[in-house]
């Protein structure tokens, strides 16, 4: 009872806290984001008074079953389903945001205008639903790899809630105005120091799972999700290090300027790709397609000279995205020699990837998740060559404020990050529900190829129309001036954006048919459907997998 009062109590200052602050706010925005905080307060108040635990009543409408775990798996449930929503929302957005560049009357002033909706797609897709994904695939991984459950279970419950407080507080600032106007770290100062306590937390229970393991090796992919939390730490705290202009206020001044704010964003920025939305997913990668397939990875001496290659040469590569600026040229280079010497450490672990399936090629055809898993390494391997080559300077000064670029970063977040996280969702949710099967496996098979379909449409539609800008800013008459406005530019790209919203689209059209066979499945409810010749799954098949090269 005393626990009780004093968590009741603790969120009663909070309460307080939050009030004192909308009353005393220097502006509207951070008056907003202090009511949130109120909101959140006094639900944690009643939902601590009444003893009331809402998500285990939504897990007992799903009848989860009843038993004993050796994993502490309830965070990962949460993780699971908060992927799965945060997705519908940013794959939702970004159709919007495409179709407003078509049809500009859907810019619907203030809040709902193209230049706050996309970096509110651009967070919700990378940092919602990545890394919603990230953080229970990270804690699923540990537990089994490590053989042991989750170190301080209050605090990795405090990890998930904590994020999904950062994701809301960060998604209102966009529409509301709130942002530091910086690529993948708009998120105003006190939303930054929140993720900072947030994201410590995370590396606290992780590190402290791997510290208590019974499991002698650290599996590979355990060293995957340690470099991706411990390097998007560092950049966050030092790509975000700000002077508030009052502490009861939303805005900042950046600790940083010039060219020297420019590169420390771009380290920031491209090492978010390096290591948010590429270390992590490897990590993925590394675990979900050997147990998919029931093949031990390829080459696990491969896979450390993937990571450790990987790490060192992706810190360097950030520079690449400012040629032919005021950067120094030699920065300018050095970030261009690394990016092109990156593409060997990353078409090795795409290779030891497919090699997995080595003797399994058949599951392709049978097996939709497989198919999955396959498509999305195909994409991280295409993406991690046109990255390098983009970062050519030659091939910059086409590419390089154009729509390729916007092609290039969709074909590898969708293509890869999309699929990868789609097969992970696909293979924990019977496992975590204890389901004999999903709901459907034809579902999976359109959900397949829709989403291929959708990227294609996408990534060739945008590599068209960059190509066509970058052609059409540069060209010059007899006379020496340009032939092109901005205007025509943007006239004969009108069908290439068409197409690119008709893709998003597919996309998206996927995405609800996942939504829908995961629901179905946690429900309980089978689909009476012709057999993809699938072996069906086996509940007991949890076996850590072997660090053994296949023959």
């Amino acid at each position: 009872m005393e626990a009780v009062l004093g968590r009741i109590g603790l969120w009663f200052a909070l309460l307080l806290l939050s009030i004192v602050a909308i009353v005393s706010a220097q502006d509207s925005g951070f008056a907003a984001h202090m009511t949130i905080i109120a909101i959140v307060a006094l639900i944690l108040i009643w939902i601590t008074a009444a003893c009331y635990d809402p998500l285990a009543k939504a897990q007992g409408m799903f009848r989860m079953p009843e038993g004993p775990s050796r994993y502490d798996d309830d965070p990962i449930r949460w993780g699971v389903l908060a992927t799965i929503f945060w997705g519908m929302a940013g794959f939702l957005a970004g159709v919007f945001i495409a179709l407003q560049l078509v049809f500009p009357e859907l810019n619907f002033e203030p809040y709902l205008s193209f230049g706050r909706v996309r970096p509110l797609h651009t967070s919700a897709v990378i940092f919602a639903f990545g890394g919603n994904a990230l953080i229970a695939t990270s804690f699923y991984i540990v537990q089994r790899t490590c053989r042991t459950q989750l170190a301080f279970p209050g605090l990795a419950r405090f990890v998930f809630w904590g994020y999904q407080l950062f994701i809301v507080l960060a998604a209102t600032g966009y529409l509301l105005g709130i942002t530091q106007s910086k690529e993948y770290a708009e998120p105003e100062w006190y939303v930054d120091l929140w993720l900072t306590i947030v994201w410590l937390c995370y590396a606290a229970v992780f590190i402290g799972t791997i510290v208590k393991r019974r499991e002698p090796h650290i599996y590979v992919a355990n060293w995957f999700f340690l470099a991706f939390i411990v390097t998007i730490a560092m950049l966050h705290v030092v790509n975000n290090l700000a002077m508030p202009v009052s502490l009861l206020g939303s805005r900042s001044y950046s600790a940083f300027a010039g060219v020297q704010d420019a590169l420390t964003q771009w380290w920031y920025g491209h090492n978010a790709v390096g290591f948010f939305l590429t270390a992590g997913f490897l990590a993925m990668m590394y675990y979900f397609v050997p147990k998919q397939a029931d093949r031990p990875v390829y080459s696990y001496r491969l896979s450390i000279i993937h990571f450790w290659s990987l790490i060192f040469l992706y810190i360097w590569a950030g520079p690449h995205h400012l040629h032919y600026t005021a950067l120094p040229d030699w920065a300018q280079t050095l970030g261009m020699v690394f990016s092109v010497i990156l593409w060997m450490p990353s078409w090795g672990g795409m290779i030891n990837g497919l090699m997995t399936l080595n003797g399994a090629w058949d599951k392709i055809r049978t097996d939709p998740i497989i198919r999955m898993m396959a498509m999305s390494l195909a994409f991280y391997g295409m993406s991690t060559f046109e990255g390098p080559m983009m970062s050519i300077k030659s091939v910059n000064s086409l590419s390089h404020y154009t729509d390729w670029t916007i092609g290039h970063v969709h074909s590898g977040a969708l293509g890869w990050n999309g699929l990868i996280t789609f097969a992970a969702v696909y293979y924990l949710v019977p496992r975590l529900w204890r389901r004999e099967r999903l709901y459907s496996l034809r579902m999976i098979n359109w959900h397949f190829w829709l989403a291929t379909l959708g990227i294609v449409f996408y990534a060739a539609s945008m590599w068209v129309a960059g190509v066509t800008q970058g052609l059409m800013w540069r060209e010059y008459g007899p006379d020496g001036y340009l032939v092109n406005s901005f205007v025509d530019t943007v006239a004969a790209l009108e069908p290439m954006y068409m197409m690119r919203a008709f893709g998003g689209l597919l996309y998206l059209a996927g995405a609800v048919i996942m939504t829908y066979n995961v629901w179905m499945t946690l429900a309980g409810k089978v689909r009476e459907e012709a057999s993809l010749r699938n072996a069906p799954h086996d509940a007991e098949k949890d076996r850590p997998i072997t660090a053994v090269p296949a023959e």
